[in-house]
């Protein structure tokens, strides 16, 4: 008994059909029907942060992190579709992984994570 992985990420949005749509394109995260996918069995984070925490915006309660498989391409994919990338070699961990940040249109900020293959 107990919790097998996370079966949703629910968030409120001023457009929530527009930003449903910028996931879909962009990630390919919440198609339809009901904004679901299959993902792949891979680690997951649960991580609580103090409230003043500089890791990710203090004015967001929240910073949704995605696994990703070529971290590299989807950036170039990103910004060709002139999405601003952020990348810093300080956030990339070996044997964790590699790191990338995005905002989506509402400004949530969004980790892209490609776990190292041990990780």
């Amino acid at each position: 008994m107990g919790v097998t992985g996370i079966g949703g990420f629910f968030f409120r949005a001023r457009d929530p059909e527009a930003i449903r749509a910028w996931y879909v394109e962009h990630l390919g995260v919440g198609s339809v029907p009901y904004g679901s996918w299959e993902t792949q069995a891979g680690p997951s984070v649960f991580a609580p942060f103090a409230v003043d925490a500089d890791y990710f915006p203090v004015d967001r309660p929240w910073m949704l992190n995605l696994r990703v498989d070529d971290l590299a391409g989807l950036i170039s994919a990103l910004r060709a579709a002139g999405i601003a990338v952020m990348t810093n070699p300080e956030w990339d961990m070996p044997g964790f992984g590699s790191f990338a940040r995005i905002h989506d249109p509402e400004g949530n900020p969004i980790e892209l994570w490609q776990p190292d293959d041990s990780a």
